[in-house]
């Protein structure tokens, strides 16, 4: 499969452009992001004259920018019909600078129907999809919630191999009974696929989900730490063993197809966000500013309509909010977090005896004198070593 020839540079984070279509055909039982059932068809002419609005809203606070990236999210973007991702793809183009051949990530599910749209998304534009695979049995795709099966899910990574030239897809682990080599099974077969990039998220038991009332009701029970630990650790081991190292926390990939968009999260670049729920950082004027948009989509619409946008929040974020943001999202990354900017935004330097501490145990690690990094054993326990660093 095609790929890009090199990651990214870490001085130039980018500029990414984020859509979210928040609509799904069914809720998946773990699931706490912003998606939505319809029971009846959804108007996607009318949300994409929205979608345009809202870039022209972006676009203002943004100032002209050159897009490194694109990614369409959801809920399950491949329920959009291809003629709306042209539309979206186009007024992108209008707006901003979109030189030929940059990332363009559309998630899909491998659904039988959403699959037979993959040619026209294709002919779109998108040029890597991203498929919510999930597991590869079914008794724990049945456990999910998910309305695809394993037959259902091989033959759409095999539709998407021969059309898109990139693609990746993910998979959830530390599932109720599953064992480190039923894991490591999974995942071997998962590279076997030719795919270029695996997204491995643990199960985790989100408040306000199906999920987690089961759970606190003693139903459903999961890997304990040292379980989930095991497998987080056959994880590392099995995907740098098969040349798909990880260069952030949950994410894999072969050298060089390391995902474009999420790298400028990471790596605290500018991205717009439009659509229902959408969060953005966008630089203007001097300013980082932090937006937010409506989540219910029917009101996101209303507000549109009106107002010509959907934005509940434009936050104008301070030097220490944008200092935890980065030490936040670049220690999530193989490749760490760059100190001299993280100074710069702080006007400090990391506590000598907390990094210290933190080294001596095996937690972080210096690259250099430039950069500050998270080992494996510190990834185990980001949360905690961010808000040690953070303080």
């Amino acid at each position: 499969m095609a790929r890009v020839t090199q990651l990214a540079d870490p001085a130039d984070p980018g500029f990414g452009v984020y859509v979210h279509w928040p609509f799904c055909a069914a809720k998946c039982p773990y699931c706490d992001f912003n998606s939505h059932v319809r029971h009846q068809p959804v108007d996607q002419v009318r949300y994409v004259a929205a979608f345009l609005k809202e870039m022209d809203e972006a676009r203002r606070l943004s100032g002209p920018r050159t897009v490194t990236s694109i990614f369409l999210g959801g809920g399950t973007p491949s329920l959009m019909d291809p003629a709306t991702v042209a539309a979206i793809l186009d007024g992108i183009a209008a707006r901003w600078a979109v030189p030929a051949g940059i990332e363009v990530t559309m998630e899909a599910n491998p659904s039988s129907v959403e699959a037979t749209r993959f040619r026209g998304y294709r002919a779109a534009g998108v040029n890597r999809v991203s498929l919510g695979v999930q597991a590869l049995n079914d008794r724990d795709l049945k456990f999910l919630g998910r309305l695809h099966d394993r037959a259902d899910a091989l033959k759409a990574v095999a539709l998407a191999r021969e059309i898109f030239p990139r693609m990746s897809f993910d998979l959830i682990y530390a599932r109720p009974d599953q064992t480190v080599e039923a894991w490591e099974a999974e995942l071997k077969e998962a590279a076997s696929y030719a795919v270029d990039h695996l997204s491995l998220y643990q199960l985790t038991i989100e408040e306000g989900t199906p999920f987690h009332g089961l759970h606190k009701a003693g139903k459903l029970i999961v890997p304990d730490g040292d379980q989930s630990a095991a497998l987080y650790e056959a994880t590392q081991a099995i995907t740098a063993a098969i040349g798909m190292p990880a260069y952030e926390v949950s994410n894999h990939a072969v050298p060089g197809a390391e995902s474009r968009h999420n790298l400028t999260y990471w790596r605290y670049g500018d991205y717009a966000g439009i659509g229902p729920g959408a969060h953005g950082r966008l630089t203007a004027a001097g300013d980082k500013i932090a937006t937010e948009t409506e989540r219910r989509p029917e009101t996101w619409l209303a507000y549109v309509e009106e107002f010509g946008h959907g934005m509940t929040v434009q936050e104008i974020l301070g030097e220490e909010e944008q200092a935890d943001e980065l030490l936040l999202m670049g220690l999530r990354l193989r490749e760490g977090v760059d100190l001299a900017r993280w100074q710069s935004l702080s006007h400090r330097d990391p506590d000598p005896a907390r990094e210290q501490f933190l080294i001596d145990h095996g937690f972080v690690e210096r690259l250099g004198n430039s950069r500050l990094r998270c080992t494996p054993a510190g990834m185990l326990i980001l949360d905690a070593v961010v808000a040690d660093l953070a303080c």
